[in-house]
C-alpha cells in the first residue's frame, strides 16, 4: 500500500469542486526510484498512461522520454519539451500518413511487428530504424495486451530480414508482459524469448543494438475488485529483470541497451480524483436482496475506465471512523457498464453519506485522462490540477 504525501491531501482537500490531482514530484520520485532499481535502462514515458504536459515536461527534465503511439502524442511531448532524440514510436498499428507525418517530426525509431508495416516504413521513413515486438502470453498480468500486438520469434526473424533488405536499420526488439504485471514470471519468459530471437538474428549476421522490455511495471494502490490490496512483488520483479539484463548481456554483447516504456507505474499512485456523493440509496435485488449503491460523480466515463478490472482506495474526508456499510460503487451516467459488478467485492462507505459530500478516489493518475469521454450523457470531463514540493510550482487546468 502507498503513502499518500500530504502535499496530495492537501490538494485534495483544497478542492472544491471535482478534479483530478497530481503530485510531480511523486511522480518524480517514483522516475528516480526506477532508475535506481534498474540502473542503465533508458526510460522512455508511455504517455498513453497520462497525456498532462505538466508531467510530460517534468519527467522530461529528470531525462526521461515518450513512446508515443500516434503523430499527434509525438507533437505533444515535442511542445511540452521532450527532445526527439528521446522518442520512439511505440504503436505497430499505423498507417503510411502516420509514419511521413512522424518521420517529419524527426521521429526515427519506429515499432513493427509485420512485414506489411515494414514496407510502409521504408517508402515513408526512409532509412529509420526499426523494433520488432515479440507477442507474449500476458499471464499474470490485469490486461493481458496478447492478442493485437507482437509477433512470432519466427516471423520477428522475417520481419527484421525484411526491414534490412528494404534499407532500414533493424535496431532491436521489444516485448509487453501485460499491463498492470502481477508475476516475476513474466519478464523471465520475456527474456527468454528475447535470448532465442537474438540467437536466431546472430546466426543470419544480424547484431541488434538494444532491447525494449516494454511497460508492465504496476502501481502500488490498486485493490483487486474484491477489495483486497494486489500488493505486486516490485523487489523480486526488479531483481528477475536486473538478471535478464545481466543474462541478455552475457550471451549476446556488452553492446546491448535497454529501454523500458512505463506509464501506470509512474503516474497512477500520484494522482487522485476529488468527487463527490451523488447519493448513497438502498434497494432490493432481483433475489429480494437488500443492497447499497454509492453513486459517485465520477465513474467509468469520467475517469474511472478500468473499474472493471480494479477497486480504487476511497476516503471519505469529512466522515472519519463512521460507521459503514457495504456498498457497490457506480459512476453517475444512464448506463450499466457505469458500475463495479454488484456480485464482486462491495465497498465500505460511511452510513450518513449524504449527496454532494467529498470522496477521494486515490491511485487514480493512470488513464483517467486519456480514457474520458467529453461529455457522455452530459457529464463533464473532469479537469486537473499538480502539485509539487513546497517551492515548485502548482497550477489547474480547465
Amino acid at each position: 500500500m502507498t503513502h499518500e504525501p500530504a502535499s496530495l491531501f492537501a490538494a485534495l482537500a483544497a478542492a472544491t469542486e471535482d478534479r483530478i490531482v497530481f503530485d510531480l514530484t511523486g511522480i518524480e520520485d517514483r522516475y528516480e526510484t526506477l532508475r535506481r532499481e534498474l540502473p542503465g535502462v533508458v526510460v522512455r514515458f508511455a504517455m498513453k498512461a497520462c497525456p498532462v504536459d505538466e508531467v510530460l515536461t517534468c519527467l522530461a527534465r529528470k531525462g526521461a522520454g515518450v513512446d508515443g503511439a500516434s503523430p499527434r502524442e509525438l507533437e505533444q511531448a515535442l511542445r511540452a519539451g521532450v527532445p526527439v532524440a528521446r522518442m520512439h514510436y511505440g504503436n505497430t498499428v499505423k498507417s503510411d500518413r502516420d509514419i511521413a507525418d512522424a518521420h517529419r517530426l524527426g521521429i526515427r525509431d519506429f515499432a513493427t511487428d509485420s512485414l506489411e508495416d515494414v514496407a510502409a516504413i521504408a517508402v515513408h521513413a526512409p532509412g529509420a530504424r526499426v523494433f520488432c515486438r515479440l507477442a507474449t502470453s500476458g499471464e499474470g498480468a490485469l490486461w493481458g495486451l496478447s492478442n493485437k500486438f507482437g509477433c512470432s520469434p519466427s516471423d520477428a526473424v522475417r520481419v527484421l530480414e525484411s526491414a534490412r533488405d528494404k534499407g532500414l536499420t533493424p535496431s532491436g526488439l521489444s516485448v509487453h508482459v501485460g499491463s498492470q504485471q502481477m508475476t516475476a514470471d513474466a519478464w523471465h519468459s520475456a527474456v527468454e524469448s528475447l535470448a532465442d530471437v537474438l540467437a536466431a538474428l546472430g546466426r543470419r549476421g544480424m547484431s541488434l543494438d538494444h532491447v525494449n522490455l516494454g511497460g508492465g511495471l504496476p502501481a502500488l494502490g490498486y485493490l483487486d475488485r474484491y477489495g483486497t490490496p494486489l500488493d505486486p512483488p516490485m523487489d523480486k520483479i526488479f531483481a528477475v529483470i536486473r538478471e535478464g539484463m545481466r543474462y541478455l548481456r552475457e550471451v549476446h554483447g556488452d553492446h546491448l541497451e535497454f529501454v523500458m516504456e512505463p506509464g501506470r507505474h509512474l503516474v497512477a499512485d500520484h494522482g487522485a480524483i476529488r468527487a463527490h456523493v451523488a447519493r448513497l440509496s438502498e434497494r432490493r435485488r432481483p433475489n429480494g436482496e437488500r443492497q447499497h449503491w454509492l453513486y459517485l460523480s465520477c465513474g467509468k466515463f469520467n475517469g474511472l475506465y478500468e473499474m472493471d478490472a480494479v477497486q480504487y482506495r476511497l476516503v471519505f474526508p469529512t466522515h472519519h471512523d463512521a460507521e459503514c456499510v457495504p456498498a457497490v460503487m457506480a459512476g453517475p451516467t444512464c448506463d450499466s457498464d457505469d458500475a463495479y459488478l454488484p456480485d464482486y467485492g462491495l465497498v465500505q462507505v460511511p452510513k450518513g453519506l449524504a449527496s454532494g459530500d467529498p470522496v477521494w478516489v486515490l491511485s487514480s493518475g493512470a488513464y483517467a485522462i486519456s480514457y474520458m469521454t467529453q461529455g457522455f450523457n452530459g457529464f463533464d470531463p473532469l479537469p486537473y490540477t499538480w502539485t509539487s514540493a513546497p517551492g515548485r510550482t502548482s497550477g489547474a487546468r480547465e
